[in-house]
């Protein structure tokens, strides 16, 4: 009887102890609100763990663990072209896309694609953060809570069987465009631009679907293009696309205010130029890969400006300004302050 009740006694003990040492093990605050985090990039790119896992991760420790973020990489929780409308409906609480995959919404914002005005990322990302920090852009994101804005470097020509020196190379090509401003460009040059999100142009160019496409390098190592097109045509200042990551504005605003600062302390200039400062980096890396793999790198002098490529860009830079001043949009005042902090932002 005695031993009976020391058994029952030590095993009570023991599991009051284990409970003791399970409860010292638990984290010491549970986090209070998680956020879904959806983006397009591979979950093995360097967008993903240098830009949205980094981010990510900074928001948790600031937040002493308050704010959970659980990424979903890949286009695995929505489409890439579906993103932003995602948040809107909080089927995502944040995301990290590309404003010209929903076309017509960001017709100002778009304007930093156009030829000639960004020199890399950082740049783009000074820019594109600055339009909308003046207000400029300001309305057409209203819908949700930005957090900051980027762009990524300038973005070039790639193609599968055809070296392309000069427009007239272009012709007839179907090239991957992935918004309607790049479309446009490319037209004006002789292109057949086909409407494509970059996870979708790996199996387009591999069935032949596509002869080449337009993409940053960081875009050809990040999708492992660089497998399928072993010609490049740097035309510097061809152009760029603008990036926004963003949220739920309910979600934000159900927040108390110390959560709220810690959002706001991982958002506008700072984490826009780290984005701009990655996606440079990545620019490197994408084309050493290519140069390693023995690929034809063409490199046109000077760039946008170069006489044979400037008319056309200069006509389609034109005709869309034209195409927004007529539908009461402040296009060229936009344009004019995007000039003058092209000048002003250091690349």
């Amino acid at each position: 009887m005695v031993s009976q009740r020391l058994s029952s006694f030590c095993l009570a003990w023991g599991a009051c102890v284990l409970a003791a040492l399970l409860a010292g093990m638990a984290p010491a605050s549970a986090a209070e609100v998680t956020l879904r985090f959806a983006h397009f990039w591979p979950a093995v790119s360097g967008p993903h763990r240098d830009v949205y896992q980094a981010w990510a991760d900074a928001v948790t420790q600031a937040s002493g663990g308050r704010i959970a973020v659980e990424l979903y990489p890949g286009a695995t929780l929505t489409k890439a072209p579906a993103q932003y409308d995602a948040v809107r409906s909080r089927l995502a609480d944040v995301t990290a896309t590309i404003q010209g995959y929903t076309a017509n919404r960001f017709p100002l914002s778009q304007i930093v694609e156009l030829p000639g005005l960004v020199k890399n990322g950082k740049h783009g990302a000074c820019i594109l953060q600055a339009l909308y920090d003046d207000g400029l852009i300001k309305d057409e994101y209203r819908d949700t809570h930005p957090l900051f804005f980027f762009t990524h470097g300038p973005g070039h020509l790639h193609t599968r069987e055809r070296v392309v020196k000069t427009p007239a190379d272009l012709a007839g090509l179907r090239l991957r465009r992935p918004t309607v401003v790049t479309g446009a460009l490319l037209e004006s040059l002789g292109a057949k631009p086909v409407a494509l999100p970059a996870p979708e142009t790996y199996p387009a160019m591999q069935r032949g679907v596509i002869d080449g496409a337009a993409l940053p390098w960081e875009a050809m190592g990040s999708f492992r293009l660089n497998e399928l097109a072993p010609y490049h045509t740097e035309v510097g200042g061809l152009y760029t696309l603008a990036f926004v990551v963003t949220m739920n504005s309910d979600v934000y605003n159900a927040l108390p205010p110390d959560l709220k600062a810690v959002l706001t302390a991982h958002s506008g200039a700072a984490w826009a130029e780290k984005a701009g400062r990655v996606f440079d980096g990545l620019d490197t890396v994408g084309r050493d890969e290519a140069l390693k793999a023995g690929h034809t790198v063409v490199t046109i002098e000077g760039g946008a400006d170069n006489p044979a490529w400037k008319p056309a860009l200069d006509q389609a830079t034109d005709a869309y300004l034209t195409d927004l001043e007529t539908r009461g949009l402040p296009a060229r005042a936009v344009y004019a302050r995007a000039k003058a902090l092209a000048a002003s932002c250091s690349p």
